[in-house]
């Protein structure tokens, strides 16, 4: 028997692999540039390069990496805000870059995003109730007398009183603001939610308030959330399962326990030496892993293994192979040539 724990976290067992609502294969987002006199000479931006990972209905898959890492760019080629450059999106089973026309308006309805900042994501001049209600006019989900009665019932899923509909969007406070957001998102009934930075412009408070109202909204709808942040601990509280970005591809992905308690990528475990510790005594003796150097121009990334530059292990296959994604431990994935190498010298005792 399969542990659904093995591919998504601490959730329950199945006699099988479930299948995934949504994989993405070698996904590729290119931006090009233009370079010399009058920028006729064109290069590209390698924004995301190479990305597959798979997210299973009911599951939060974290996203994390430094800013410029690419993940915003996966969350919005993901639901076509921007074309992808290559790779397959199978949503349902189904390849989601090579549907078109009235059908593509149909699968937008089960993808939706919860965007980064409520201050510039909804509309000044519109009230609660036409903001809410716009995504079912434009895909005339509900005849109008029903989006009324579908709007005041997102305000009490999203705990907002209902007398709030009448009311313009900047009269809010930022978690309002993003309760708001997230009963649009809600609005068509989605099965995937892209919540790209959704806590990162809030305060410290508001932030537990909103994780705390998508968990509740996950276990009583059923969503699965795909949770793009840079907030490490935050993303080990709501995820099952966390892939690590690093320029334009995963690094890492493993469970969430996993991957906090037993890193295998010299990234991972930089990143994870940089979270607070709440126990003072094991804070003053933990290792701190500082990495040298800034992250490099996607436009000009490194031969071989993107993250050579900063890494203390790296060795001249680093620079000439780009190493494969694959499963070192059951369910745990990582890209690096030397891991074998690194956990046994590790576990070598002076």
């Amino acid at each position: 028997m399969l542990e659904l724990a093995d591919c998504r976290g601490d959730k329950v067992a199945l006699n099988k692999e479930p299948e995934p609502l949504i994989e993405v294969r070698e996904l590729r987002k290119y931006f090009p540039i233009g370079r010399g006199l009058f920028a006729r000479k064109f290069d590209q931006i390698k924004a995301v390069d190479g990305v597959s990972f798979r997210i299973y209905r009911g599951e939060t898959l974290g996203l994390v990496g430094e800013s410029g890492s690419g993940k915003t760019t996966v969350g919005r080629t993901l639901l076509r805000l921007i074309e992808p450059t290559s790779g397959q999106v199978l949503f349902e089973g189904e390849d989601f870059r090579n549907v078109k026309g009235p059908k593509l308006r149909l699968m937008r309805r089960r993808m939706q995003m919860i965007f980064q900042d409520p201050y510039a994501s909804l509309n000044p001049r519109m009230r609660v109730e036409d903001l809410i209600a716009e995504p079912l006019r434009v895909q005339g989900e509900l005849r109008r007398y029903a989006i009324g009665r579908r709007v005041s019932e997102l305000l009490d899923i999203v705990g907002l009183p209902g007398e709030f509909r009448t009311r313009y969007a900047h009269e809010f406070s930022g978690g309002q603001r993003q309760r708001i957001g997230i009963a649009r998102a809600l609005a068509l009934s989605p099965s995937l939610v892209v919540c790209d930075e959704a806590i990162a412009s809030l305060d410290v408070s508001i932030q537990a308030q909103i994780v705390n109202l998508l968990e509740d909204l996950q276990d009583r709808l059923g969503l699965a959330f795909l949770f793009i942040a840079h907030d490490l601990g935050m993303v080990r509280h709501i995820s099952d399962r966390i892939a690590v970005m690093y320029l334009g591809k995963i690094m890492e992905l493993s469970d969430r326990n996993e991957i906090y308690d037993q890193p295998l990528h010299p990234y991972t475990k930089a990143l994870i030496s940089a979270v607070p510790v709440p126990d003072p005594d094991v804070e003053a003796v933990r290792e701190r892993i500082v990495l040298e150097g800034e992250i490099p121009s996607p436009a000009e990334p490194p031969s071989g293994c993107v993250f050579r530059t900063r890494c203390k292990y790296a060795s001249s296959i680093c620079s000439s192979k780009v190493p494969e994604f694959r499963e070192i431990k059951p369910a745990h994935f990582a890209a690096c040539h030397l891991i074998e190498k690194i956990e046994a010298e590790n576990a070598v005792v002076p």
